[in-house]
C-alpha cells in the first residue's frame, strides 16, 4: 500500500466509513421531511435556504447561522489551486488535511474523519448509538438534528430543559434514563448561543451509564471562549466531537466537517444505513480549502472578535432599548424575546427585508437571529424596533411566507 494511505484512516475503513455517509445524507434523518428547494435564484432575487422563495435582492439575510464573510482568502487561493487536479481523485487530499487536524489537537491517528459536511456525520454519530432500546437524552431548546435521528431510528426521546443559566442541565440529563445509547450536547448551544462548562461535560461524561456516548456539537466552538472537549477524546473517554468548517471558517457551501472519536466509534458509523453505491467522499476543492483555514493562525481570533464585537454592539442596542434577550450568547447568534408567537414576527420582519431565524416550542415567544456583518445588523435594528412598535397580530397577511411547522433548517446542511 502507498505510504500515505497508511497515514490517517485506512483507505478500507474512508470507503466504510464514507459509503455510510452517503446512506445517512439520503435516507436516515432526512426522510419523510420536506427539503428546501433547489432552483437557483433569478438574477433578480435571492433565495433564503430556509424557504426556497424569491427574496429581494437587498434582503437582509440573518436566519441560518451563516458567516457573511465567506471563505478566507486562503481557502479560496488553495480552491482554485486545487481544481486543476480534479480530473484525478486524490485521496492523499483527504489525508494531508486530517494529519493537519490531528497534529493540531494532539490527536492520535484513526481518531477523526473528515466529511463533506458535518450534517451527514452527525446523523452517523446519532444513529450509531441509539434505537428502540437506547434512547436519546439532550437539552430543550437545542439543535433538532437529535430528536429527528432518534425519530428515524425510533429512540425514546428524553428532552431536558436547559438550567437558568441556559446551560445543559447534566445532572438532570443523568437522571433522564438510567441506560440511555447517547446524551447529545451543543456546545454553544443553538439556538441560544450559551455554553454549558466544560467541568459539567466532564462530570457527565465520567457519571453517565456504561456503553452510552456523550456527543458534543462544537459547529460554533470557535466563536467561544470556553475550552474544547476534543482532548477527551484523546483521552480515549465515550465521547464524539463534531467540528464544522461552515461556520467561523465560512465554508457552508463548500460542505467540509470532522468527526472526532475513538477509532471503535468512527467505525460504528459505517452501522448505519447499510452498504451504499455511491460513496460521499469529500472533494478535493474542499479539503485543500480546509487545510488551508486550519493553517491560518490569524483567521480565528480575526473572525471571533469581528462575531463579539458586532454581537456586542447588537445586544446593547437590543438592552439599552429595553428589548429581553437570552444572556450569555457566545456563539454567531442569539435569542430575543419578541412578545409575540416569533413565527409572525419573523413574517413581519420579512416584510421589512430582513430574514431572521425560527423559533423553538420551548421558547415561542422567542426568536434566533445570526450575526451578520455591521451594516446588516443596524438594518436589523431598524427593522427589529418597527416590527417591536406593531402591535401583535399586525403581520398574520404575511403568514403565506411560512413553510409547514416541520421544515429542514438550512444549518442543517453545515459544512
Amino acid at each position: 500500500m502507498n505510504s500515505t494511505m497508511t497515514q490517517g484512516v485506512s483507505r478500507r475503513s474512508f470507503m466504510r466509513i464514507l459509503g455510510a455517509a452517503s446512506a445517512a445524507t439520503t435516507l436516515p434523518a432526512f426522510a419523510g421531511i420536506q427539503q428546501p428547494a433547489t432552483q437557483a435564484p433569478s438574477a433578480s432575487g435571492r433565495r433564503d435556504g430556509m424557504r426556497g422563495m424569491q427574496l429581494s435582492p437587498d434582503t437582509v439575510i440573518i436566519s441560518s447561522n451563516e458567516n457573511p464573510l465567506g471563505p478566507a482568502q486562503c481557502a479560496l487561493t488553495a480552491i482554485c489551486s486545487t481544481a486543476t487536479l480534479g480530473g484525478r481523485y486524490h485521496f492523499d487530499e483527504y489525508v494531508k488535511t486530517i494529519n493537519v487536524f490531528n497534529e493540531q489537537f494532539g490527536l492520535k491517528k484513526d481518531y477523526s474523519a473528515l466529511f463533506p459536511g458535518s450534517g451527514g456525520p452527525l446523523d452517523l454519530a446519532l444513529m450509531s448509538n441509539i434505537g428502540p432500546d437506547k434512547p436519546l437524552v439532550y437539552g430543550d431548546p437545542s439543535y433538532e438534528q437529535g430528536p429527528r435521528a432518534a425519530d428515524v431510528m425510533k429512540a425514546p426521546k428524553y428532552p431536558v430543559p436547559l438550567t437558568a443559566t441556559y446551560a445543559h442541565d447534566v445532572k438532570a440529563m443523568l437522571k433522564a434514563h438510567p441506560s440511555p445509547g447517547a446524551y447529545y450536547i451543543v456546545n454553544p448551544n443553538n439556538p441560544t448561543g450559551t455554553m454549558t462548562p466544560k467541568a459539567d461535560l466532564v462530570w457527565l461524561i465520567n457519571n453517565k451509564p456504561k456503553g452510552s456516548v456523550v456527543i458534543i456539537d462544537e459547529a460554533y466552538h470557535h466563536f467561544s471562549n470556553d475550552e474544547s472537549c476534543i482532548d477527551l477524546v484523546a483521552q480515549d473517554k465515550d465521547v464524539i466531537v463534531m467540528r464544522t468548517f461552515s461556520k467561523i471558517y465560512g465554508m457552508a457551501g463548500i460542505r467540509a466537517g470532522v468527526a472526532v472519536a475513538r477509532p471503535d466509534l468512527i467505525e460504528r458509523f459505517g452501522n448505519v444505513g447499510g452498504p451504499s453505491r455511491s460513496l460521499a467522499s469529500i472533494s478535493i476543492t474542499s479539503a485543500a480549502a480546509a487545510r488551508a483555514s486550519l493553517q491560518d493562525k490569524d483567521l480565528v481570533p480575526l473572525r471571533k472578535k469581528i462575531n463579539s464585537d458586532i454581537r456586542s454592539e447588537t445586544l446593547e442596542f437590543l438592552t439599552k432599548h429595553g428589548y429581553k434577550i437570552v444572556p450569555g450568547s457566545q456563539g454567531n447568534m442569539f435569542m430575543v424575546d419578541v412578545k409575540r408567537p416569533g413565527k409572525e414576527f419573523q413574517a413581519a420582519m420579512l416584510k421589512e427585508n430582513v430574514a431572521i431565524g425560527r423559533t423553538w416550542s420551548a421558547m415561542p415567544n422567542y426568536v434566533r437571529v445570526t450575526v451578520g456583518t455591521k451594516a446588516e445588523m443596524e438594518k436589523f435594528q431598524t427593522a427589529f424596533v418597527k416590527c417591536m412598535d406593531m402591535p401583535p397580530g399586525a403581520a398574520n397577511g404575511a403568514a403565506s411566507l411560512h413553510l409547514p411547522e416541520f421544515h429542514v433548517p438550512s444549518e442543517l446542511y453545515r459544512g
